[in-house]
């Protein structure tokens, strides 16, 4: 019950703090109302790119920059200005925006951008343009952020496809912007002379025109001109579709002009400003019946795995304890009674593993992942990262890995120190430089495709050069502070004495062999995931909106509950047979389920996607990659330290002669 309860007060936090994201402004009559552009995305290619990239209409006074953040630039996200004039409460009807004649080249970029599908993202006083997608069986709309560039359609020379016949591309050279606002009840009534709102809605609305002009065109202000069509004349000839015969066709010819209008309507709107976003954030279909889908098939998981600890540590560890610990009768000490099970290997149980230093050091850095983690999804949860604040997640987990690096060095030192290693100076250095290493250069050779790409995701050479900065200035050093302070602290006293000379180890049956303890022992963590992991790897790589981080929150706390459980659980089999090699096989055994993750990214990637790029298929198994090793290190720590817990907690409690 006590679950339940704490998704509806997460999710209930949600709508109170996530959804309004920033503080409101009011705009009074007549004052302009910024629209910016930003880029311009395809879930077909995953390369953005910057608006004015396609040779749209410029703004009279030049094409100006808005001030980014760190999190915008890793994102991809270019703000910038716009020529369209929109001011409060006035409604616009079909103006003139420019008129371009486009050459071959241009032609080839809009027909290439439309074949990819991409989308064209606006905002508005911070609120992305919504476009209307579809509607279910109980006429319900449901809408995305950005609009299509264009559309193309196969034009048949006949009633079935045939080889004769050809696409057309209609670029949208015309948009119906709805501005939706809202009057706060607290102006109201305060001065009639006075009109005060918000912006709480901008549906954009695309169509492709072939317009007519009315009178000689003035070229001097083009926002002068007249047009006669809004929306559209008949295009010559007969060989387009009904649906599309007012279409401007951008293609198959050596140039072309297209003039770009707009129209813009302002609407009341009853939406208060805190519910904006829901527009954007409304669950399609029955997806809000998956998200409890997800929970309850998490928390059978979690209860499944509960009783089998039960019935280890109540029934059959309370056994080997009171059988461990009996006292013997004469008899029993003449027969020199023979013990067997997880007390025989008291004296291996805490020897050192194969490569010691390397296992401190994806000890520590897997604490500084699973403590970056744990935090953001926490301040998420309680409103502090918004949608509206661009890249605030991303500066969120840049900083909490680099300000966790004090726990990654003594997480690492305390452990290196508890194998007696005296070397901490290079451990610590591996703990700084090793997996961070791996994971930027990763990124920096996925970023070389990007770059050749010419895309707006492209991360510059000057944020590369700073969030290096960030790492040596702030990172490196915290982790040797961190490691300093770990390896001057004395270690726990250990509850057994390790022998000088290994105990034999005997032959393990096939179900206990690391192989498939490993690979069994990260199916149940994974399951508690997986569903979840749809909706997250959805918002990545589809561009939607994740935000229901109250759901994310509970199910990382059964994520944990779980890699701790299976861990203890396989722990205790592989000591029962007398196996004390244990400490690689705890963190493998819950981190192993990164491989599933993996796997299931591949799965992900041929039902769910439709990426034409070679290059879009490197760029998501590179970036699946990355985030599959910081899975595996921060669910790899959990298990580490549960079955560490676990170990002491019995030998602790054991007599040992």
């Amino acid at each position: 019950m006590i679950p339940w309860l704490l998704s509806l007060a997460l999710l209930a936090s949600t709508e109170a703090f996530y959804l309004p994201g920033v503080a409101p402004r009011d705009y009074h009559e007549g004052e302009a109302v910024q629209l910016k552009v930003n880029k311009l995305t395809s879930v077909r290619t995953q390369l953005p790119y910057d608006y004015y990239h396609l040779p749209f209409c410029t703004p009279p006074e030049g094409v100006q920059e808005n001030s980014e953040n760190l999190g915008e630039i890793l994102t991809g996200n270019v703000i910038e200005n716009s020529p369209y004039k929109i001011n409060m409460y006035v409604d616009v009807e079909c103006a003139v925006l420019c008129k371009k004649k486009y050459q071959k080249g241009d032609i080839a970029k809009f027909t290439t951008m439309i074949d990819e599908k991409y989308v064209v993202n606006w905002i508005m006083d911070n609120l992305p343009a919504a476009y209307r997608t579809m509607k279910d069986h109980l006429d319900v709309a449901y809408y995305q952020h950005g609009f299509p560039v264009g559309d193309v359609v196969l034009v048949t020379n006949g009633k079935k496809p045939s080889k004769g016949d050809v696409k057309r591309h209609f670029v949208n050279n015309h948009v119906d912007i709805r501005i939706d606002h809202h009057q706060p009840v607290s102006m109201v009534g305060s001065d009639p002379d006075v009109r005060v709102s918000r912006v709480v809605g901008l549906i954009v609305e695309p169509f492709s025109v072939k317009h007519v002009t009315k009178g000689k065109w003035n070229t001097e202000d083009e926002s002068q001109n007249v047009v006669t069509t809004c929306p559209g004349a008949v295009e010559v000839g007969h060989d387009v579709p009904e649906e599309h015969k007012f279409g401007m066709i951008i293609d198959d010819k050596d140039s072309v002009e297209v003039i770009w209008t707009y129209s813009v309507q302002w609407h009341e709107s009853d939406i208060k400003w805190a519910s904006r976003w829901d527009l954007y954030l409304s669950l399609k279909g029955n997806q809000g019946d998956i998200h409890w889908f997800s929970i309850v098939n998490s928390l059978l998981i979690v209860a499944f795995l509960s009783g089998m600890v039960a019935l280890i540590l109540v029934r059959a560890l309370h056994k080997d304890l009171s059988r461990y610990n009996k006292v013997p009768t004469d008899e029993e000490k003449a027969e020199e009674r023979e013990e067997t099970g997880w007390k025989l290997v008291h004296g291996d149980v805490l020897r050192p593993p194969a490569m010691p230093m390397l296992f401190a050091i994806t000890v520590g850095t897997g604490f500084q992942v699973l403590c970056m983690a744990s935090i953001t999804i926490v301040f998420a949860a309680l409103g502090f990262l918004s949608p509206a604040n661009r890249g605030s997640l991303m500066i969120a987990l840049l900083l909490l890995f680099m300000f966790m690096g004090i726990g990654a060095g003594y997480t690492s030192a305390r452990t290196y120190k508890m194998f007696n290693g005296a070397n901490w100076q290079r451990c610590t250095l591996g703990t700084a430089f090793l997996y961070p290493m791996l994971i930027a250069s990763t990124v920096f050779f996925l970023n070389l495709f990007v770059w050749a790409e010419g895309s707006s995701s492209a991360i510059p050479f000057g944020t590369m050069i700073a969030v290096l900065a960030l790492w040596f200035l702030i990172s490196v050093p915290l982790t040797f502070l961190g490691a300093f302070y770990g390896y001057k602290k004395d270690v726990s006293k250990q509850p057994v004495q390790t022998q000088e000379i290994p105990r034999a180890i005997p032959e393990q049956p096939w179900y206990l062999s690391p192989t498939v303890t490993v690979l069994v022992g990260g199916v149940l963590p994974f399951g508690a995931v997986f569903v979840e992991l749809f909706f997250i790897l959805s918002s990545i790589w589809l561009d939607t909106y994740y935000y229901v981080f109250g759901f994310l929150l509970l199910v990382f706390a059964i994520l944990i509950i779980t890699c701790a459980e299976i861990t203890i659980v396989l722990c205790y089999f592989q000591l029962c047979s007398e196996d004390y090699n244990w400490w690689w096989r705890s963190f493998l055994s819950s981190g192993s389920s990164a491989l599933y993750l993996f796997l299931y990214s591949s799965f992900y990637y041929s039902s769910k996607l439709n990426m034409d790029l070679f290059v879009s298929t490197i760029l998501y198994f590179g970036y699946m990659f990355v985030l599959s090793v910081m899975f595996f290190l921060a669910t790899g720590v959990i298990g580490y330290y549960a079955c560490l817990t676990f170990i002491f907690k019995i030998y602790a409690s054991v007599k040992v002669d």
